[in-house]
């Protein structure tokens, strides 16, 4: 499924100009407090009409201000969820569950109850009301929920911002799931690195209402210059790997990559299971032989393709590791003493505590090995 934006509207003194299309699973718009992220997806909803422009989902057209059409916000099967869960305190979780599918008519409902409750392992939950639920266990019943309502797309507004780190380490496996084991397209608001790396496949990135950048992720994430200041610390590269093995003396995972092994603290995943994993820029750091006596066991073989300029005094190298793109950050004063230029041949070497849970898809505890 495909959708396509190309939208013009002005708040205030806030004016947003967007162009994208997306046919990615899950596709983060990523950006700043008050980048326009959250009014463009009330556009899509149908909360807001937009002075001009044209919205599109699967072929299938919401808003075209030029054919004077814009449809109701009940006719576009679009579900949402938002950072508060925004559950019905006084229904049992079931009974919020069942209130999703109300919007929809019977002949156009897909969703099963079972499978969706399954999907999100809320079936201890069933009989709970909100108040006894963590914050974790709501966002996924307020998931089961816009899921019950057999939506075409669904539009996530930073659903894990009001969750504390372990709350959010529950909840991103399930978001994962979602992701790979449905059909439906998800818009997911964040203005979290670590999120949009682990979760999206392409990323929209805005600033000031207008796309700075938007393609896949592991592309977009490596642009430093075009993230949130707070952020760029988090920027690198996102790898697609698998786990090949774990070392149980020493308590860690090998993961298979396109740029060579990478070993990794434990993960609860079983061998085969693909991991999205990244390497964040001012982890790596740049040999020019191939290092002996170091700590650090990740050695990745590479050839320079770019170096530009970051911030005050570094410059930023991006390494091709046998196809798989690897950024680090140095300072300008490395890079002269080792001699860096473009098609040299360096070793990207990275520390494995480096990989924190925030920078691997940990998966769901059901996949713990026995």
């Amino acid at each position: 499924m495909t959708f396509l934006i190309d939208i013009g509207h002005r708040v205030g003194d806030f004016a947003i100009d967007a162009r994208f299309e997306s046919a990615g699973r899950l596709t983060a718009l990523f950006g700043p407090s008050g980048s326009g992220k959250t009014t463009l997806i009330n556009m899509i909803a149908g909360l807001i009409r937009p002075d001009k422009g044209r919205i599109e989902v699967d072929g299938r057209v919401l808003v075209d201000t030029g054919a004077g059409i814009f449809v109701p916000r009940h006719k576009r099967r679009i579900g949402m969820v938002f950072q508060d869960a925004r559950l019905f305190p006084h229904m049992s979780v079931t009974s919020n569950l069942r209130y999703g599918r109300w919007f929809t008519p019977a002949a156009e409902r897909y969703a099963d109850m079972d499978a969706v409750v399954e999907l999100l392992g809320i079936g201890p939950l069933l009989n709970r009301r909100p108040a006894k639920l963590s914050g974790g266990e709501k966002q996924r019943v307020a998931i089961g929920r816009a899921l019950l309502a057999s939506p075409r797309l669904l539009l996530m507004d930073e659903p894990l911002a009001s969750l504390d780190e372990a709350r959010k380490a529950e909840v991103l496996p399930y978001i994962e799931r979602l992701r790979d084991e449905t059909k439906i397209p998800i818009v997911y608001v964040s203005h979290s690195v670590a999120e949009v790396a682990r979760l999206a496949s392409d990323v929209v990135m805005l600033a000031q209402g207008k796309v700075t950048a938007s393609g896949p992720t592991e592309a977009v994430i490596q642009r430093l210059d075009l993230l949130p200041a707070e952020e760029r610390g988090e920027g690198g590269a996102v790898l697609d790997t698998k786990v090949l093995r774990h070392d149980e003396v020493f308590g860690m995972t090998v993961l298979g990559s396109a740029a060579g092994e990478i070993r990794v603290p434990r993960l609860a995943m079983k061998p085969g299971a693909p991991v999205r994993t990244r390497i964040r820029a001012r982890d790596v750091m740049i040999a020019t032989e191939h290092p002996t006596g170091l700590s650090a066991l990740n050695i990745l073989p590479g050839t320079i393709v770019a170096i530009s300029p970051g911030d005050g005094p570094t410059v930023e190298v991006g390494i091709d590791c046998n196809g798989a793109m690897v950024l680090a950050r140095i300072t300008e004063q490395s890079r002269q003493v080792l001699k860096l230029r473009l098609g040299g041949k360096v070793f990207a070497v990275v520390k494995t505590v480096s990989f924190d849970r925030a920078n691997t898809g940990a998966g769901l505890p059901l996949e713990v090995d026995g």
